[in-house]
């Protein structure tokens, strides 16, 4: 069982870094008391979890003394236990609380700002010697989560869905595509009468396609230029990146390379495959849908 704890200063980036781990696939709790993380540990291990993240900071109160104990004692029992502690610079504490309007959880009337990251400061000092530490004071949202992807050695597309949806372009292109590939250079099985009412998923469309060095050349300049630029777009730290793939009706090419794209990437990343227009044809005729 491997836990990451994240803990540090209010407005350091705890929350950013904490879904960073909860979209990689780690059962994500934040706001933990202290006195709780071990029977926490106990628990989802007995309910099967293998990754676990944990927010333990200030707003547990006078919990948050027992963390450096607790600590010491999950170590001997968890395979895997690491603490990351995200800190910043005073003016950056300032001005990140004053742009978000958000209340210092020590603040009060009779406590400034400037007096609870202080307060705070002292209470976390202990802990700040635990783990991996990370100043955030010139660190942009985005760079901070490469970050902890670093640290954690999460893969780059973890978090990300890869959606491959096929279309025929007389139905117009998908408004939710990031990217749109036009297949409709390629030989078109519409033409041959015995191959018209079936679609890319059926084989004797699947045999017709498969035979054709230009479709097995468009194959790879598709699948080459998204394993080229599929981590640029993870790093931008996208929850879905959906392919498009259209040829004329959408029912044959575009069909077939959706797939053939989908069945490939499945083996390192999340992925769904949709059918627009074949699913639409198929209904419109009054046949099996596509997509089924």
């Amino acid at each position: 069982m491997q836990i990451v704890l994240i803990s540090g200063l209010s407005g350091s980036g705890k929350s950013v870094a904490l879904k960073v781990l909860e979209d990689a696939g780690y059962y994500a709790v934040d706001n933990l008391p202290a006195s709780l993380l071990a029977k926490l540990a106990a628990e989802l291990r007995r309910l099967g979890y293998e990754r676990v993240a944990v927010a333990v900071d200030v707003r547990s109160g006078v919990n948050i003394e027992a963390l450096p104990q607790k600590v010491e004692h999950l170590r001997k029992t968890v395979g895997d236990l690491r603490v990351i502690f995200l800190e910043a610079r005073d003016d950056t504490l300032i001005a990140r609380f004053s742009e978000t309007r958000r209340r210092h959880p020590l603040a009060s009337d009779e406590v400034s700002l400037e007096e609870a990251i202080q307060k705070e400061r002292d209470a976390l000092e202990s802990i700040a010697a635990l783990g991996h530490r990370i100043d955030t004071s010139d660190l942009q949202a985005n760079t901070l989560r490469a970050w902890i992807k670093d640290f954690m050695q999460i893969e780059a597309t973890a978090g990300l869905t890869l959606m491959f949806q096929s279309f025929g372009f007389k139905y117009g292109i998908p408004l939710d595509a990031d990217l749109v590939f036009d297949v409709r250079c390629l030989p078109n099985p519409h033409y041959d009468p015995l191959l018209r009412p079936f679609t890319g998923k059926d084989q004797p469309v699947i045999d017709f396609l498969e035979n054709l060095p230009e479709v097995d050349q468009m194959y790879e300049d598709i699948r080459r230029f998204i394993a080229t630029w599929l981590p640029s777009y993870a790093r931008d730290n996208r929850s879905y990146l959906t392919v498009a793939i259209g040829c004329t009706g959408g029912q044959h090419r575009s069909v077939y390379l959706a797939e053939k794209l989908g069945q490939h990437f499945a083996a390192s990343v999340r992925v769904l495959v949709r059918h627009r227009s074949a699913a639409r044809r198929q209904v419109d005729h009054g046949a099996r849908p596509a997509d089924q």
